[in-house]
């Protein structure tokens, strides 16, 4: 008894040290963004209701930058536009944190389990790892809805597909309806073969966009006509922000970037993509297949600003478990673990902005595009875990690979 009290003082202690020093390094590293985006769709939401105007005529004051998401997004936020701003940032911070909470708990709680440690304690480390991660702390800051998207489309691929759910393909449908981004995952279902997840998913995605025109006709017919093919409204694809192959070829030559080579690119990215997202879901690992398609979107979007590479963090979460699944002291956990780190420690850096306004050169070529060469190696390297290392102890592994707890998951194609 005494032993448990003195290890959860420990732990206690080690959380709220490991707490005190990210909100030091906080306070050095963290830019403050006075919740730009959020005063961006804040804005476009009353200039619709309050003042008669049409949300995609509205640019925030002395910037280009105006509501780029699609109506049903709208529908959702609409809300937003009936409380005061203070109570939007509360709502925004909140929701945030919300999610961030329940995907840690689904991604570390089996992990926690098999290597013996205190769930609570695990999930804690790693909530404050994720405040000092640069994607979230932007998200946070500029008043993203990443990680509400990114929670969605879990729920489908951890907690709704693996159990055989009918309704399988909602989150994905909802999470592509309000931002077009995420319908890769609707390709990850069929290229997977999970046709009636993908079906519902595209089913799920058009209904609520032909709900939304109904509502919202003059709204819809704008964004689908303009608003949508407007890139003056995005921001400049050169900018060091833009972690995706686009911005890359971007910064080769920002004055007429090759649409050629890009979307050569592309092709080759997607092409690794769909053998590596195969074998995940061959191997009924679900949560590899996330991880992967996160990967590989920000990549192949023509536009990946930073914030958007918390879709990453499912892929660092799982090479910690890949790598305390490996036998102690062996030389693939060793690698393993420390590439999660020198990945998550660049990823907290903020290193691209070094070459914020000079990108020329190897060094620039090299250093600018540091996060896209790390999404590139999680695509490309992130191990599929076998059901041995996805059971958590105390629980049988799938009766064969492609088992998902023991229920046959006859819709993944199988690999030759």
């Amino acid at each position: 008894m005494a032993q448990g009290a003195g290890r959860t003082v420990g732990q206690v202690v080690g959380v709220a040290g490991l707490a005190v020093a990210v909100a030091l390094f906080l306070s050095v590293a963290a830019v403050r963004h006075g919740f730009f985006d959020l005063q961006v769709y804040y804005g476009a939401l009353r200039h619709w209701v309050h003042d008669g105007g049409e949300i995609y005529d509205y640019l925030r004051p002395f910037t280009q930058y105006g509501f780029t998401y699609p109506p049903f997004a709208a529908l959702v936020m609409l809300p937003m536009a009936y409380l005061p701003w203070t109570a939007a940032i509360v709502v925004s911070v909140a929701a945030s944190v919300v999610v961030t909470v329940v995907l840690f708990h689904w991604l570390i709680d089996p992990i926690s389990r098999r290597a013996g440690w205190t769930r609570w304690f695990a999930l804690a480390v790693a909530l404050c790892l994720a405040a000092a991660y640069e994607p979230m702390r932007e998200t946070v800051n500029f008043g993203q809805v990443n990680m509400l998207l990114l929670f969605l489309v879990a729920v489908d691929l951890l907690r709704l597909l693996p159990g055989g759910s009918r309704w399988a393909g909602v989150g994905i449908g909802l999470a592509t309806a309000i931002k077009l981004t995420p319908g890769i995952f609707i390709v990850y279902l069929l290229v997977t073969g999970r046709w009636r997840a993908a079906v519902t998913a595209m089913g799920t995605a058009a209904a609520a966009t032909v709900f939304a025109g109904a509502l919202f006709p003059d709204a819809s017919r704008e964004f689908w006509t303009e608003a949508l093919w407007n890139t003056n409204r995005v921001g400049e694809l050169a900018f060091v922000s833009n972690q995706s192959l686009r911005g890359v070829v971007a910064r080769l030559d920002p004055q007429e970037p090759s649409t050629v080579a890009w979307l050569a690119l592309v092709v080759a990215t997607l092409a690794l993509w769909v053998w590596r997202s195969r074998r995940a879901a061959a191997a009924g690992d679900e949560a590899t297949g996330l991880a992967l398609t996160g990967a590989v979107m920000c990549l192949v979007s023509p536009v990946t600003w930073v914030h958007h590479l918390v879709w990453l963090l499912p892929a660092l979460i799982l090479l910690v478990d890949s790598g305390m699944a490996a036998p102690a002291g062996s030389r693939r956990r060793r690698a393993l673990l420390v590439a999660a780190a020198v990945a998550y420690a660049f990823l907290i850096s903020r290193i691209v902005w070094v070459w914020e306004r000079d990108f020329t050169g190897i060094g620039g070529f090299l250093g600018s595009n540091t996060y896209v060469w790390i999404s590139l190696a999680l695509l490309a390297f992130l191990p599929v875990r076998p059901p041995s290392v996805r059971a958590p102890a105390g629980r049988g592994a799938a009766s064969r690979p492609g088992d998902v707890d023991g229920r046959a998951h006859s819709g993944v194609v199988p690999l030759n």
